[in-house]
């Protein structure tokens, strides 16, 4: 089976034997779809979505309540559904945590605390080590 641009392709406006109902039909093609031509975006919608992008990019933890909000105080009049929708035609969305992230995993290990019912009386008994910053390859992981 060919794919949908593949049969556009063999789609023959200026042919005048066929009618384009049958074109379709011959071509399993929606015929409504055929006459739509999409519309360039305006350049007042192409001026809102980079500065939602610069302020993404500056921000990223920033929803499209606090854009909408420098969006307004730049001068851009603009709802905040307009924004929601321009950040999704764009692929953004702000940084923020997901659902029952205090949860435990149950598939994770638990480690056994090891000094417990160790009696600790003069120095350098115990030693301890906190192990936070690993080296990568790309930089540090905290």
């Amino acid at each position: 089976m060919k794919t949908r641009i593949e049969r556009l392709d063999l789609l023959d406006w200026d042919d005048s034997e066929l009618p384009i109902k049958t074109y379709a039909e011959l071509l399993n093609l929606n015929r409504t779809s055929l006459y739509y031509k999409p519309m360039e975006p305006s350049p007042e919608e192409c001026i809102i979505k980079h500065r939602i992008d610069e302020l993404y990019t500056k921000y990223p933890f920033f929803g499209s309540r606090r854009i909408k909000e420098h969006l307004e105080a730049d001068g851009l009049l603009i709802n905040r559904k307009a924004v929601q929708r321009h950040m999704r035609e764009m692929g953004i969305e702000g940084i923020h945590p997901g659902p029952n992230l205090s949860k435990r995993n149950m598939q994770h290990r638990i480690y056994p605390y090891l000094l417990r019912e160790l009696q600790i009386g003069h120095y350098n008994n115990v030693w301890g080590i906190d192990i936070k910053d690993i080296r990568l390859e790309r930089g540090w992981c905290i």
